[in-house]
């Protein structure tokens, strides 16, 4: 019985040796500026010369979330795009983003305003809930103040409808 036990042991002692030095020769993946590691989707994007905020190839380099008029609620077309920030945020905690909501210029100063806000608001509220912490995303209403496009009809428009995501250091 004595010796059934020690051979167990052994056998034990080997499986956890070998595991350790497997894990030994992992390989450190840890990005840029704010020292986080991102997970291994954002960061395999086939270029490794580009870090995952700025490859073009990347969902992340995507920074605006459009809207209807008159609404404040996030499209299904960007829900993806507004889930995979917060995975990054939640993945690297030094990181923090600023929400710019925007409108178009249709509207009192004011209403724009509290639109704007209700966009900004929507899109913390999607990132704080798919897993970025409340202290890492900062919302504003910017209303008609910026707009991306200049004139007065639903091209112009639709282009300021919008949500721009700006991350801290960038």
């Amino acid at each position: 019985m004595k010796k059934l036990l020690g051979v167990l042991m052994i056998g034990l002692l080997t499986a956890c040796a070998s595991t350790t030095e497997q894990s030994a020769d992992v390989e450190d993946r840890a990005i840029g500026a704010n020292g986080g590691a991102g997970d291994a989707s954002a960061l395999d994007s086939g270029s490794p010369d580009f870090h995952p905020l700025q490859d073009p190839n990347s969902i992340l380099s995507q920074r605006s979330v459009y809207y209807d008029y008159d609404s404040y609620s996030v499209k299904n077309e960007y829900r993806e795009l507004v889930m995979s920030h917060a995975r990054y945020l939640r993945d690297n905690a030094n990181s923090k983003v600023l929400l710019q909501g925007n409108t178009d210029d249709r509207g009192s100063r004011e209403y724009n305003l509290a639109l704007g806000q209700r966009r900004a608001d929507g899109v913390k509220s999607m990132m704080t809930l798919s897993g970025a912490r409340d202290a890492q995303v900062e919302s504003v209403s910017l209303g008609e103040e910026k707009p991306s496009a200049v004139g007065h009809d639903e091209s112009s428009w639709s282009q300021n409808r919008r949500t721009d995501i700006i991350y801290r250091g960038e």
